[in-house]
């Protein structure tokens, strides 16, 4: 990893935001590249004499992709100078002074002072250039399209503004295509995802709560809100099972490419002699279907028990035995809420998470589906896996349906998991089996 030089060659000393850039820059700069400057800012003034690209992408969640796309904007605007080494590779950012806005100036130097003209001195050639709305008027000619060789793309695409724009269209693209798969009944609608811990013990208790913390970010980066509905702690660390909610528009129609075994291999920290570890964690996705929908549930096939809440949620919460777990003894479909304040409420929304799976396990059964709303995850171990991370011997993340693969897991750790879900939906698109 190289370390990237800082040097000032602007007189400020603190770190001051000039009404210059705030004027002139932030309002048409992207708002993750306005960032990428100010942090600089703040690291050069403090006399931080060098620092990295993934440092920087780690500060603010972004990729280190990310992060050059933003200083090569900010060279371009004339606020940064770059340095690199003689195989291409950023050694060295530099801070410029901002450059002389002359654009009042020119405007003034090129447009001419207007002159009072009397309607008797009007040139002929200004009454000649008059006409009448029913003459016909001659538009301009469209221009000769270029027809470029396949050279001359491919210098093109070596140019980086280029290249960067391409980049852009590309992402932007897939994204408007990626909404256009998500046409299925409930992809709209909010997701319910549950997360259980497997083989592996404390292992696996600690796996889960590194994939609740991952689709937290990936929840955040989205803009969607969460909420927790069950949560049970591991009994030495991390988390044995939760529940949570993500709100916001199609987070069923991307989350339910997550639902499915995740298996982890990397060096266990709670293993003294520091041996490879393989852990499971199952994923259940269902949409929060909020009408009331068509289910006959006959009250003698539900067991309803009720607990103390495990989670933080203040003085009532936890004095009480507020929360519910009711199972559906011929399905043996458990579901469980602790969220809310009361008993009351609590058992609504766990009857409205069992009304939701019962009518989709009915779907699929009159579709003659094998896979009922459990997915294949009647057993959470070895050969069941949908995605596995692995950390030890290499770095990888692979999903098996689909053979999408990313060697950077921090990444997908931190929520970058947006390849895995549009690679599934495109696979399912083509006419693979829907989990």
């Amino acid at each position: 990893m190289i370390n990237i030089q800082l040097h000032n060659d602007c007189p400020a000393t603190d770190t001051i935001v000039p009404n210059q850039f705030i004027d002139r820059f932030m309002p048409s700069a992207n708002g993750e590249f306005v960032k990428v400057y100010l942090y600089l800012l703040r690291c050069i003034h403090s006399h931080a004499s060098n620092c990295t690209i993934s440092e920087i992408a780690d500060k603010f969640n972004n990729t280190e992709m990310d992060i050059q796309r933003a200083l090569r904007y900010w060279q371009k605007e004339g606020l940064l100078s770059l340095e690199e080494t003689a195989d291409g590779k950023l050694c060295g950012i530099g801070l410029l002074p901002f450059p002389e806005d002359s654009t009042d100036t020119k405007e003034a130097s090129s447009s001419p002072a207007p002159s009072a003209v009397s309607p008797e001195e009007t040139p002929a050639s200004a009454a000649e250039e008059t006409f009448c709305a029913s003459q016909p008027v001659n538009l301009p000619q469209e221009p000769q399209i270029r027809h470029y060789t396949l050279d001359e793309i491919a210098e093109f695409q070596k140019n980086p503004d280029i290249q960067e724009m391409l980049e852009e269209f590309q992402r932007d693209f897939e994204h408007i295509r990626i909404k256009t798969l998500l046409s299925g009944e409930y992809d709209k609608d909010n997701a319910i995802v549950t997360l259980h811990a497997g083989a592996g013990g404390t292992e696996s208790c600690d796996w889960a709560s590194m994939l609740y913390r991952m689709y937290l970010r990936w929840a955040d980066r989205q803009g969607f809100s969460t909420e927790v509905l069950d949560y049970l702690d591991g009994e030495e660390a991390g988390i044995k099972s939760v529940t949570f909610q993500v709100n916001g528009e199609n987070a069923y129609g991307y989350l339910k490419s997550e639902k499915g075994v995740h298996r982890l291999v990397r060096i266990s920290p709670f293993n003294a002699a520091g041996k490879r570890q393989t852990s499971f964690v199952s994923c259940d996705v269902m949409p929060d279907i909020e009408e009331d929908v068509d289910v006959e549930i006959n009250p003698d096939d539900l067991r309803i028990d009720t607990y103390r809440s495990s989670g933080a949620g203040g003085q009532h919460i936890n004095k009480t035995s507020s929360a519910i777990r009711i199972t559906h003894l011929p399905t043996g479909i458990v579901v469980q809420c602790q969220n809310e304040r009361s008993q009351f409420q609590n058992k609504d929304k766990a009857m409205q998470m069992l009304k939701a799976k019962l009518y989709l396990l009915k779907q699929q059964e009159n579709e003659k589906k094998l896979s009922g709303i459990q997915g294949e995850l009647t057993e959470i171990g070895w050969g069941n896996q949908i995605r596995s991370y692995v950390m030890q011997p290499y770095t990888m993340v692979k999903d098996h349906r689909t053979n999408e693969e990313s060697g950077n897991v921090d990444a997908v750790m931190n929520g970058n998991i947006d390849n895995f879900i549009n690679a599934y939906l495109k696979w399912v698109a083509l006419g693979k089996k829907e989990k």
